[in-house]
């Protein structure tokens, strides 16, 4: 049932591939709340995916971006503005991916030219979202920006290689351009640390269905699905959210505050 948390708000989207991505849900969700927003991929993506499928379904308009471009990120930023007809209230980024891990390189024998692209896709591209934004002022008062992240930010996990590099840069950028965003426009800047998500990029990770399985026994609540993220992250565009900022907050049902479950108990003792 919506109840308009986002009416009169305009915002970007980045990184809807299909209906499985947590991007693409949180499209259909921030739509049935009332935004309005511009959707993104990069050219390469945008072939792979359906996202003009998912801009007929909210009436948003497609604008194709490299985020690890300047020129392409001042681009799509000054044309939405154009399209929405003002500063920006939102912006999500759910961008990932590494071309190690894609190319099957374990990370005791790293490509470090390909190291430094998941570096540049996964993290320094929420920089530069971040820095664009701030340079062309395209953000209002109390504007809220969220990049997806995972807790191998904090933890080690095997096969998740230099993600998890990525990811604790992202989280790092969270924090210091939160607090630069805070001072000069009020602007909030937080990452969501989600469960193990059976999307497109997340299922590509080899040992995925065993993370997924591992979760779901140590969490409470279970897995946390796209569709849960999606409302979560509508939640933190909203107004009902504007004095958080700087966090990494963990949606994952529980997950990163068990030590072991009664569940997990039961599967090691048999």
């Amino acid at each position: 049932m919506a109840n308009n948390l986002l009416k009169g708000k305009r915002g970007i989207i980045f990184g809807a591939l299909d209906e499985n991505s947590i991007a693409w849900k949180t499209a259909l969700k921030a739509h049935e709340e009332g935004g309005k927003f511009t959707l993104t991929n990069a050219p390469i993506a945008m072939r792979m995916g359906k996202i003009n499928e998912l801009a007929q379904t909210t009436g948003a308009q497609v604008i194709p971006a490299d985020a690890t471009s300047e020129a392409d990120l001042a681009n799509l930023i000054t044309k939405s503005q154009e399209i929405l007809g003002g500063k920006l209230d939102f912006v999500l980024h759910s961008i990932g991916m590494s071309p190690n891990i894609r190319k099957g390189r374990p990370y005791g024998d790293m490509n470090y030219e390909w190291y430094l692209k998941t570096l540049d896709i996964s993290a320094l591209s929420f920089h530069k979202v971040l820095q664009t934004c701030e340079k062309l002022d395209a953000l209002n008062e109390y504007a809220s920006v969220i990049a997806l992240s995972y807790i191998a930010a904090q933890r080690a996990y095997p096969d998740y290689t230099d993600m998890a590099q990525a990811k604790a840069m992202l989280e790092s950028i969270a924090r210091s351009y939160g607090q630069r965003y805070g001072r000069s426009k009020k602007v909030r800047v937080n990452t969501i640390s989600q469960s193990p998500t059976k999307t497109t990029a997340g299922a590509g990770i080899s040992g995925f269905d065993v993370f997924f399985d591992y979760a779901e026994l140590m969490s409470p609540l279970g897995n946390a699905s796209a569709e849960d993220c999606a409302s979560y992250i509508v939640a933190m565009f909203s107004d009902f959210t504007r004095m958080v900022t700087m966090q990494n907050l963990m949606h994952d049902g529980g997950f990163s505050s068990s030590g072991i479950t009664e569940e997990l108990v039961a599967r090691l003792s048999k």
